[in-house]
């Protein structure tokens, strides 16, 4: 039971604090939020300043370009949910709405995580879930904080099309959710191919 729980904690955790760790790193090297501040721990999880002229609480400083094509790190900042999804609700909406929604899916994960038996043909599920629900914390930790997320993954194509921006957290939902998709089709043709019982 302990191994059970405790693997789900580990990886949730794990996904937590490296999407808090990495967005510290954007806000410090990608922005200015941290300059002229002896405490940038107090910055990172405090309210954020009114948003300026721009629309951006922190003033974005620099981008790196891994790619010109295809790919960069830009700082941005998003309300909404992952990949900017409820972003034009009002904040009083909005805010509310996630509460509920990270209430639920903590319930619904852990409804489902309970009734994983540690079988094989479960892998995909002892990964996907806690990877879930570990970006889902991430990007609420942000919502708590300061009451938006902090995004910096950007893909584009030239400059005729673009993806919006995500992070770390986002990818962990993105990815948790692909292993629950194959974690059902695998155990949907596991049970398929079981014989018939006369």
């Amino acid at each position: 039971m302990f191994r059970k729980y405790g693997w789900l904690l580990a990886v949730t955790l794990s996904v937590i604090v490296l999407d808090q760790w990495v967005k510290f790193l954007v806000l410090e090297r990608l922005t200015t939020a941290f300059d002229g501040s002896s405490k940038p721990a107090a910055v990172f999880y405090g309210a954020a300043p009114a948003a300026g002229f721009d629309g951006f609480h922190y003033r974005p400083s620099s981008a790196v370009v891994v790619s010109d094509s295809f790919f960069r790190l830009r700082y941005a900042e998003n309300p909404g949910a992952a990949f900017g999804l409820f972003r034009a609700l009002p904040e009083g909406v909005r805010g509310p709405l996630f509460h509920l929604v990270i209430l639920g899916a903590m319930v619904l994960i852990g409804s489902y995580y309970s009734k994983l038996t540690g079988a094989p043909a479960e892998r995909w599920a002892r990964w996907g879930l806690p990877l879930v629900l570990g970006g889902a914390l991430g990007n609420h930790v942000d919502r708590m904080a300061r009451g938006f997320v902090v995004d910096f993954l950007e893909a584009h194509w030239y400059e005729a099309a673009w993806w919006p921006a995500f992070n770390v957290a986002d990818t962990a939902i993105s990815i948790g959710a692909a292993m629950l998709v194959i974690d059902s089709l695998v155990r949907k043709e596991k049970a398929a191919s079981k014989p018939a019982v006369a």
